[in-house]
């Protein structure tokens, strides 16, 4: 059973549509998430249910995901792994007025090493967020 490792709920100044769109620019995501040097999404062209990719996360080197779940403008989770682990990243977007989107964050851990590893993840994936999250809120203003 897949446990969580780290959940942030925000609120960005856009409505829903907006706000599934600009960050379902995932290949922009370094401009706003220092963490992450690149990000390949295949194939070409806009985020989808068949979509799968690379993130490349600065220290840690390239992670793949895969699209699991895609409900636009609702919702979309991938999946990726680490060594004894799999790992499910789910992106909410509920509208919280005309111009305003709370978007949900929630990552889970899930396998034979995922005890062992949620921690140290939790830790360092969620100072990543915490330090991403200011800079998501303005570059979807801009």
């Amino acid at each position: 059973m897949a446990k969580v490792a780290v959940r942030r709920s925000f609120e960005v100044v856009a409505p829903v549509d907006d706000a599934w769109r600009r960050l379902a620019e995932v290949e922009r995501w370094p401009e706003w998430a220092p963490h992450i040097r690149s990000v390949t999404v295949s194939p070409n062209g806009p985020l989808g249910p068949s979509s799968s990719g690379v993130l490349h996360v600065r220290r840690l080197g390239p992670t793949t995901f895969r699209m699991s779940a895609w409900e636009p403008p609702r919702r979309w989770e991938w999946a990726g792994s680490l060594p004894g682990a799999r790992v499910t990243y789910d992106h909410r977007f509920e509208a919280s007025g005309d111009e305003a989107t709370t978007m949900t964050w929630t990552v889970s851990l899930e396998g034979s090493l995922a005890w062992l590893i949620r921690p140290v993840f939790a830790r360092v994936y969620g100072r990543n967020v915490d330090r991403a999250i200011p800079r998501l809120q303005t570059w979807i203003r801009t």
